[in-house]
């Protein structure tokens, strides 16, 4: 398998999508200036502000400014990720089609192999945060369960959007998407995969992904 499988889309600039989670972290500034949303939010801006702020808690803690404390560090933010995502929706909308190829064991190591990729490719990016400026700038509805939420990261001269697209699981809003400048995390992702299953079964996909996760992405 090809080192460049499972890192960008072709013809996707890769430094987009390999800041992703960096400017997702980078939204837990705007948790500063928000009110503190309730511990079940039933609205879904309340949900992101509330886990902003849990986030911006976890990387300014300084129990972990030492360098030995940053794996738990990362556990904790995986902790949060994991009540805020919903990683079988943002895999199933990611195989799209090929989802139905998948049986219910396969479809429970993909989601769990998949999740493990993107926290690996993605965690250290967000340990290092940095105080970029950012503003939530509006929700729009996409249907009755789901929804838009639009913001713009301000770094280094730069005006960036990013919209994260939730949908509600019994009263909670869980992620399934995430869009930096029009460009989205699952469209791009689905694209590597759906080129891998036109010649791979999904046993194939999946052990060629555990390969993956294992050297580290």
């Amino acid at each position: 398998m090809s080192v460049q499988v499972f890192v960008s889309a072709p013809g996707v600039r890769t430094s987009r999508l390999r800041g992703v989670w960096r400017l997702l972290a980078a939204c837990l500034v705007a948790a500063v200036c928000l009110t503190p949303a309730p511990a079940m939010a039933e609205k879904p801006m309340d949900a992101m502000k509330d886990f902003v702020g849990k986030v911006l808690d976890v990387l300014r803690d300084p129990a972990f400014k030492d360098g030995a404390m940053r794996q738990e560090q990362r556990n904790k933010l995986s902790a949060l990720a994991d009540d805020i995502f919903d990683w079988v929706e943002l895999s199933r909308r990611t195989l799209a089609l090929n989802w139905n190829r998948l049986d219910s064991d396969q479809r429970r190591d993909f989601v769990e192999l998949y999740k493990q990729l993107l926290e690996r490719t993605y965690m250290d990016r967000i340990q290092d945060y940095k105080d970029e400026e950012v503003v939530f700038s509006g929700q729009s509805s996409l249907s009755d369960t789901q929804v838009e939420i639009q913001t713009t990261v301000r770094s280094q001269g730069k005006n960036i959007p990013i919209n994260y697209r939730l949908i509600n699981r019994a009263d909670s809003w869980r992620i399934y998407d995430v869009q930096v400048e029009g460009v989205s995390l699952v469209q791009n992702y689905r694209t590597q995969f759906n080129n891998i299953l036109a010649s791979k079964s999904p046993d194939e996909m999946i052990e060629d992904l555990r390969r993956k996760v294992a050297e580290g992405a």
